[in-house]
């Protein structure tokens, strides 16, 4: 490390460690909380702190399995054709290359969703180039984007059922289509599949109104297939969207969540992992904890309100730098600890040596409220 970055660093830890400026050193976070460690220029730096936002975020994701493993997570490619833009394809044929390079290996990769921006043919099948780069087992669910433009059926042929679950060293994964439910708009306006994919990629969805849902179907799926399943053991459920509602003009929800919730109720054990935001997440509600990951294309914003209590913001990213706040994730699940152990570990690019507090956005003492939106009765879906 070269003087002048260690005569920065003194100046920052210096400046940032002032009383009443720096947590103090007794507060301690729990298990079910976010573990913040750091990974500067391959030395790892590792200590129990509280609302500190460095290189590589970590967080619980499941409890107690059989055995330790690890599994890579890559999501919100966003591929356009190589013609019109080659930035995302660059990243994400990093992200495959860096994946395929973890020592050891890891187990399986799941695929969040948003593998294209516009579900052409070109684009998905430029995905799927690329990430045949990862040898490792690959498991897909679906984006909106992958979807409305032939309504599903070239991701059906490339990556098969939206929905699946297996067993992994004790441990219930699943995944869920939370994106092919949309209500049909299009039809009486006389859309072309065209017209349709771009108002379903609009980020407010003026004119889809809420529809990310999960659909009586796989309601009644998934609690047959968690029927036969320990209700003291982990469960972790993949999504493209939020199991949530975090921010619905966004469409950063499920219409229906809460009836997710319900068929999960009794499992002790269960994570959410989960796309579309763009950015690092964690919300508890209930025994589910929720935990939104990266984009390799670009990150969004945090909403200017309706955020839940129990929602951690990461720091804003430099606007100048196309690789900050942006990458993919490895997930640790490993056995022996009462509570939970495992972690998220956010391979952030482009993000330089930064310490920077950041207030909590919530107040513990005061509970998140679950309470009815109109939103909510819709759809009968």
């Amino acid at each position: 490390m070269s003087d002048e970055l260690e005569r920065l660093r003194r100046e920052i830890h210096a400046e940032l460690q002032k009383p009443g400026v720096r947590p103090d050193d007794s507060v301690q976070i729990t298990r079910r909380t976010f573990v913040h460690r750091s990974l500067i220029f391959g030395a790892a730096t590792v200590g129990q702190t509280f609302a500190w936002w460095p290189l590589i975020n970590t967080i619980d994701v499941a409890h107690a399995a059989e055995a330790p493993f690890k599994f890579a997570w890559i999501s919100d490619t966003h591929l356009y054709e190589k013609s019109l833009n080659t930035r995302f394809v660059d990243k994400t044929v990093r992200a495959a290359k860096e994946v395929q390079a973890m020592d050891p290996p890891a187990d399986f990769l799941i695929f969040g969703g948003d593998l294209a921006q516009l579900g052409k043919v070109e684009e998905l099948e430029l995905g799927n180039e690329i990430l045949k780069e990862i040898k490792i087992p690959k498991h897909f669910i679906p984006g909106e984007h992958d979807w409305y433009l032939d309504m599903g059926k070239k991701w059906g042929e490339l990556f098969g059922k939206p929905t699946w679950t297996f067993d992994h060293k004790g441990v219930r994964f699943i995944g869920l289509d939370t994106v092919s439910r949309g209500p049909d708009y299009w039809t009486a306006k006389k859309m072309t599949p065209e017209e349709r994919m771009g108002h379903m990629a609009t980020l407010d969805g003026t004119v889809a109104g809420p529809w990310a849902g999960v659909g009586r179907d796989q309601l009644d799926w998934l609690e047959k297939i968690l029927g036969d399943w320990d209700k003291g053991k982990p469960v972790v459920i993949f999504t493209h969207n939020p199991l949530y509602e975090y921010y619905p003009p966004w469409n950063f929800w499920v219409r229906d969540w809460r009836d997710v919730h319900a068929v999960l109720k009794p499992y002790t054990k269960v994570t959410n992992i989960h796309g579309h935001v763009h950015q690092v997440l964690y919300n508890e509600i209930g025994t589910m904890r929720s935990i939104g990951m990266l984009a390799t294309s670009w990150p969004w914003p945090y909403a200017p309100e309706g955020v839940p209590k129990l929602t951690k913001p990461m720091i804003r990213v430099d606007p100048g730098d196309m690789f900050d706040g942006v990458g993919w994730e490895k997930i640790s699940v490993n056995p022996g600890n009462q509570v939970g152990a495992g972690d998220v570990e956010y391979v952030m690019w482009g993000r330089k040596e930064v310490f920077i507090q950041s207030a909590a956005d919530y107040d513990n003492s005061i509970p998140e409220i679950l309470r009815a939106r109109i939103a909510d009765n819709m759809y009968p879906f």
